[in-house]
């Protein structure tokens, strides 16, 4: 039996026809450059947040960049975030000119220790990102005291974690800005590249929507020097005929999560650990052991699907050699990028499947009490 890490295409054929009608209708009218379907995604992801604003923009990255450069993000300024996380975070960091300043992660829920952001601040810190990995948000509250009282703005990756909550608030709209991915491979996710920033601000909103379209806020009149940034107007066009879908494609990722939790217990394999106060999205389902070579290479010879997510943690990646930092610098994120292994948890997974997974997964996998 096959079992992809994500099936892609049986939820397409699910909706292949709400997918196709969207499309044809951008089509037929030829607004292809923003219009009246980018306004409505807008409208309905900046509800999904609890924020009153939303710019559509062309990716994830693209978000946190534009974000950042709303912000004034710069040459000699700071940026706080975590080394365990995909390159965008901090490379869209990097691309303002600043320096990407990072803490060490929580081993249990693999997003930034709170405890350490402190220690990181100095007069040149700007700005502290968050990311909400794996579809569970960060431990908010201490990291919002923390901003408040150095004057920081607080720039959420919420690649990962559309819909996820945190003491009943939705990511994205905890900080100064949200930024989401729309990657293919999200639980919302487009037939390409695109992505969205939120926020409550106005001032911040105004400034992003220009810099997606140039830094300019009037034709051929530039305010700020900015980007091409903008959203296809059918990527836009095609999630809103998936947004309805969402949350029940995330309850069915939390049940499936419930299996897992369920099978590997006892097993020697670490299952996600999710703090009481947060609801996860399930974006990827990813458990750790020190034997995830043989768990690998025993689900390979299953059919079975996986991945790292990371193999190597951004303070050891070479581009950031510049940084300074060496190996051990942050002994916990290191930890996790040899030990993490994530699991198919797409929400057309069938029983059969899961079954397949978990019994690939507990036959090379010695017992925790031996």
């Amino acid at each position: 039996m096959k079992v992809p890490l994500l099936d892609l295409k049986t939820q397409y054929a699910a909706i292949r026809e709400e997918i196709l009608a969207a499309a044809v209708e951008v089509l037929d009218s030829q607004s292809c450059i923003g219009g009246p379907k980018v306004s409505e995604l807008e409208e309905k992801v900046a509800a999904l947040s609890g924020c009153r604003y939303a710019v559509g923009v062309s990716s994830g990255t693209d978000a946190l960049l534009c974000a950042m450069m709303a912000l004034g993000l710069g040459a000699g300024d700071e940026a706080i975030t975590s080394p365990f996380t995909f390159f965008a975070t901090a490379g869209s960091v990097a691309r303002t000119g600043a320096t990407p300043v990072f803490v060490d992660i929580d081993p249990r829920t693999f997003n930034i220790a709170p405890d350490g952001v402190e220690r990181a601040i100095t007069p040149r810190t700007k700005a502290i990102v968050p990311v909400h990995l794996f579809g569970q948000m960060c431990d908010m509250d201490p990291i919002l005291r923390l901003a408040e009282r150095y004057g920081l703005a607080v720039i959420e990756d919420a690649a990962q974690a559309i819909g996820a909550t945190y003491k009943g608030r939705q990511a994205g709209g905890m900080g100064a800005v949200g930024c989401f991915s729309f990657y293919p491979t999200k639980n919302l996710g487009a037939a390409g590249d695109a992505g969205m920033a939120v926020t409550n601000d106005q001032a911040l909103y105004e400034r992003m929507k220009a810099l997606r379209n140039q830094g300019s806020e009037t034709r051929y009149h530039h305010t700020w020097i900015g980007g091409n940034f903008r959203l296809d107007a059918i990527q836009a066009a095609i999630l809103l005929a998936k947004l309805p879908h969402l949350e029940e494609w995330s309850e069915r990722r939390r049940r499936h999560a419930v299996v897992y939790d369920k099978a590997f217990t006892g097993s020697g394999m670490q299952t996600p650990y999710i703090a009481r106060e947060c609801l996860s999205i399930y974006n990827q389902y990813v458990i750790r052991t020190p034997e995830r070579a043989q768990v690998a290479e025993a689900l390979r010879r299953e059919g079975i699907g996986w991945e790292i997510y990371y193999p190597l943690c951004l303070h050891l990646q070479p581009c950031f050699a510049y940084l300074g930092y060496k190996p051990g610098a942050f002994p916990e994120a290191e930890r996790a990028s040899e030990e993490v292994l994530a699991l198919p948890i797409y929400p057309e997974l069938t029983i059969e499947q899961q079954q397949h997974v978990i019994g690939a997964a507990l036959s090379c996998v010695a017992p925790a009490h031996e």
